[in-house]
């Protein structure tokens, strides 16, 4: 390889070395990012199931069929998991455990509802995809994990 070329390769890898750096730099609020929108859409869900009980429970008996499951036990966990995992998700605690359980609840969602559309299942498919990320990746630093696992593992 001649100089010129030589020289050309080692200024676009330093040109590409910085970027990547900027861009892992961005990693953190990236990770809450993902977090905060996963959380954002099944926590306002929750809540509109908890606005009406017993609008939900018709829902749970006659639209949603979760199998295994009569129809109150299902609308109280699925009210409690849409309640609940969101909030550990966002804050950042026990945040692979709680992108596992929502990723596993979607995918409860998506068999329990026959009449979903294709729209939704895209938007199921992003949310799964999502919680993926943070269980494979991790919360990132801008979470409770990061704060329990430097304050109480080092």
């Amino acid at each position: 390889m001649n100089t010129r070329a030589s020289s050309m390769l080692g200024t676009l890898t330093g040109v590409y070395t910085t970027g990547a750096g900027w861009i892992d730099k961005l990693q953190p609020v990236f990770a809450l990012a993902v977090r905060l929108y996963v959380a954002r859409v099944f926590f306002l869900s929750g809540l509109t199931k908890l606005h009406d009980w017993n609008i939900t429970v018709a829902l749970f008996t006659n639209e949603y069929h979760v199998p295994f499951l009569m129809p109150e036990l299902a609308a109280t966990l699925g009210t409690g998991a849409e309640v609940g995992l969101p909030v550990l998700l966002a804050i950042g605690l026990g945040s692979r455990l709680a992108a596992i359980a929502l990723f596993v609840f979607n995918i409860v969602a998506v068999v329990s509802y026959p009449d979903l559309s294709d729209a939704g299942l895209v938007d199921h498919m992003l949310w799964g995809a999502l919680m993926l990320v943070t269980l494979f990746y991790g919360p990132g630093k801008i979470s409770v994990d990061r704060w329990m696992g430097k304050r109480f593992l080092t």
